[in-house]
């Protein structure tokens, strides 16, 4: 199977924000008023949302940051190399795909308030040419959240990862 015939089937879309591809598939319709949720959202919010999100050798997840955790479920295709830049200016590399003896997880926790960029990972060159992923969150997703990460910013405050940095801001 193709990129293509994934974004076909699933009926993806380009993201406007992040890069790469998806859908949203739930949104639950109970929410909660900002009193209710924590620190760092400015409104209501949906208890929950779901996505799928789709990676090519063309695209990335560019750095970006949400005050709420999300969960990224690898389901197919190439292994996808996250970036993840926490608050105490520590950062790590996590290997979302199916190959646990290779330390990679199927599935990947992001806390609210981490900094966060993927892109297929340099070694799956020549693999299945895309990364299906699912990502869910609770407090649901919502535009107003998001904020995108500048590059000589972050470069700056995590210097051992300028290189990954780069490679995740437009």
């Amino acid at each position: 199977m193709t990129a293509q015939e994934v974004i076909d089937l699933l009926r993806l879309e380009p993201h406007p924000k992040e890069g790469g591809y998806f859908r949203e598939t739930y949104r639950s319709r109970a929410s909660a008023d900002a009193q209710h949720l924590p620190r760092g959202y400015a409104g209501a919010r949906s208890l929950g949302t779901a996505i799928y999100y789709l990676l090519t050798p063309d695209t990335f997840s560019a750095m970006h940051r949400l005050p709420g955790d999300e969960i990224f479920h690898h389901y197919l295709g190439d292994t996808v190399e996250m970036l993840l830049l926490h608050e105490d200016e520590r950062g790590e590399i996590v290997m979302l795909g199916g190959d646990l003896a290779a330390s990679q997880r199927p599935q990947v926790v992001v806390p609210g308030g981490v900094w966060q960029g993927s892109r297929i990972a340099p070694a799956a060159a020549g693999g299945s040419g895309f990364a299906l992923l699912g990502c869910t969150m609770a407090p649901g997703f919502d535009y107003a959240d998001y904020a995108h990460g500048r590059r000589d910013e972050l470069a700056s405050r995590h210097p051992d990862h300028a290189d990954r940095i780069r490679d995740l801001t437009p």
